[in-house]
Order: C-alpha cells, then structure tokens, then sequence
C-alpha cells in the first residue's frame, strides 16, 4: 500500500508541470506556434534528407541524455534528493505538456502520434531507468542502492542511446514519409 502512495506523490509533481505545459502554449505562447517551426512541414521534409552521422549523434546523446541523468543521480546521494526528484518531475511534466500541445496545435492528431513515435522506442528504455533511480531517491533510507540497481540503470541507458541513434531516424523517417 505504502508504494502505490508514493506513485500518487510522484504524478503530484508530474501531473501539475504537464498542465501548466498545456496551459503555456494553449495561453501565453499560441502565437508562437503560428511560426515556422520543428513542426512544420519544411522542417519536417528536411529532416527526410538529412543524413545522421552516428558518431556525432552519440555526443549529442550523452550531453542530452547523460549528463541530466547524471545530475539527478548525483543529487540522488545527497540530502536535497526529494527535491530534486519534484523539481525534476515538474520539469518533466512541463516540458512534455509543452511538446504534445504545440505538436497537437501545429499538426492536430497527427503531431501527438509524431510525439509518440519521437518517443519510441529508446524510452522504453529511459522511463525504467528514471524511475529506478526517481523510486529510490524517494523512498529513501527505505530503498538502498546497490549494485543490481546501477546496472540495470546503466544498461537501460546504453540500451535506449543504441535505439535512439540506430532505430528512432528509421521509425520518424516512415513516420514523416506517411505525412
């Protein structure tokens, strides 16, 4: 009973960024987005002739990807480690509002299918990873760290950085090809 409580705690920090995401775009940046965007259809058939090279890519991944999670796990041993799970996961919530909104409102429908397809399948492979190491932080000194833990956490991690370098163009590329 205690862990589906602090499920609830978790998407009280989640829920609330990802409604003031909407609320952002829907409200105060709606002008924005009658711009030429990420979402546009020039952006997007550019992107159908890019050419990824792997080697830069990962770089790219390991500053996006690496180096936030890398500062969650360092303050995850530190005495400030539920606040920056909340602050993370509000910064989550709002960050995935305001990408689903502005796709939906460039794209309609089929902007929060490309959001999901972007998504796939490397964060099969990262939520776990979070949530491993959001769940511990949480429910700390209940939860210890060990060694079970960091390997799944840094297997997931490399697992989701292949995925995203090698079968995410693949999958957006068919996507944006269907447009």
């Amino acid at each position: 009973m205690r862990m589906f409580r602090s499920r609830k705690q978790l998407l009280a920090f989640f829920m609330p960024g990802f409604l003031l995401g909407i609320i952002y775009v829907n409200f105060i940046a709606k002008r924005y987005l009658a711009e030429p965007g990420i979402f546009s259809s020039g952006t997007l058939e550019q992107f159908l002739m890019v050419h990824i090279s792997a080697g830069d890519y990962l770089w790219y991944l390991l500053r996006v990807r690496v180096v936030p999670f890398g500062v969650l796990a360092a303050l995850a041993f530190t005495k400030m480690r539920k606040l920056s799970v909340a602050l993370f996961l509000l910064w989550t919530g709002l960050s995935g509002g305001i990408l689903i909104s502005s796709a939906i409102l460039s794209m309609g429908i089929r902007g929060g299918i490309f959001c999901l397809i972007g998504l796939m399948p490397q964060f099969l492979m990262y939520v776990p990873a979070c949530f491993v190491l959001i769940w511990y932080s949480w429910s700390y000194p209940q939860n210890r760290w060990n060694r079970q833990k960091m390997v799944f956490v840094l297997l997931m991690l490399s697992m989701g950085m292949i995925l995203e370098i090698y079968v995410n163009p693949i999958i957006v590329r068919w996507f944006i090809g269907t447009l």
